[in-house]
């Protein structure tokens, strides 16, 4: 009976311990409250601006939008602007962008225009510090490669700029090589994906135990996945911004306005 009361006792301790947010940075956080962040630049393929180009992200700055963005790391080390862990619904090729030099991947052109994938280089000349990037780091093994790059990268780059993962090592690596650096934990209900990644990790993840790694300055979490008890809890207790995705409709972009920091949306058939 005692070892169960002591055990009971632990429990909330514990539970805060790994979940508590990096609470040090809220001043430099608040200059991202209420921003509207594009969903992979202001994207219409309708109008032949594909997700994750240069005309995209054009259209978010002409319009004062911040950018949602994603990264991989080329097998020559350098850092693609896509989303997929594969070519094969945007481009149309089973190849990972991971297997491909940067060279290879000018081979293939973005939902059939004539966009091909971006250099991260050429999209921050493009912005140019014009509006905040949200970027998101996609590392799909245990290799954090990537990171490092990253944040070589943007050392020269003067505009705002706030990272993300839903690979937590991703987030530990800056709060251990790069700790000025804004840091984002993505989640969502990871627990009902199939999944190569062990489910106990993917539940750890979905209620942010993992936080103790990586102490997170803010929360990026799917909106149809909420309310969540960890995200919940840090928004009441410690103040933690949290970001909302993906917005495609108006009620659901109203909804994020009206109860979280910041949103990553979509709009379709705007006139650009």
């Amino acid at each position: 009976m005692y070892m169960i009361l002591v055990i009971f006792l632990l429990i909330p301790p514990l539970y805060f311990f790994a979940v508590w947010p990096r609470t040090s940075r809220k001043e430099q956080m608040r200059r991202y409250e209420h921003t509207l962040f594009a969903h992979r630049g202001y994207h219409c393929i309708s109008r032949g601006i594909p997700e994750n180009s240069l005309s995209a992200f054009r259209a978010a700055v002409k319009k004062g939008y911040g950018i949602e963005l994603d990264v991989h790391l080329t097998r020559d080390r350098r850092l693609a602007v896509f989303h997929d862990d594969d070519l094969l619904r945007v481009c149309g090729s089973k190849e990972s962008i991971e297997d491909l030099t940067y060279e290879e991947l000018g081979r293939y052109r973005l939902s059939g225009t004539k966009e091909h994938i971006p250099l991260f280089t050429d999209v921050l000349s493009l912005v140019n510090g014009q509006v905040p990037l949200l970027i998101e780091m996609k590392i799909p093994s245990s290799a954090t490669d990537i990171c490092s790059v990253l944040c070589e990268t943007l050392k020269s780059y003067r505009g705002p700029f706030l990272v993300q993962s839903f690979n937590t090592m991703g987030i530990r690596w800056f709060k251990l090589h790069a700790p000025d650096v804004l840091r984002g934990q993505l989640s969502d209900n990871l627990t009902k994906k199939k999944s190569r990644e062990p489910w106990l990790l993917r539940f750890m993840v979905r209620f942010l135990l993992t936080n103790f790694l990586g102490r997170p300055d803010f929360i990026s979490y799917k909106l149809a996945d909420l309310p969540n008890l960890s995200v919940s809890a840090l928004r009441s207790l410690a103040h933690t911004p949290v970001a909302v995705w993906t917005l495609r409709t108006e009620a659901a972009l109203a909804e994020g306005i009206r109860c979280y920091d910041m949103q990553i949306f979509e709009k379709q058939n705007e006139n650009y």
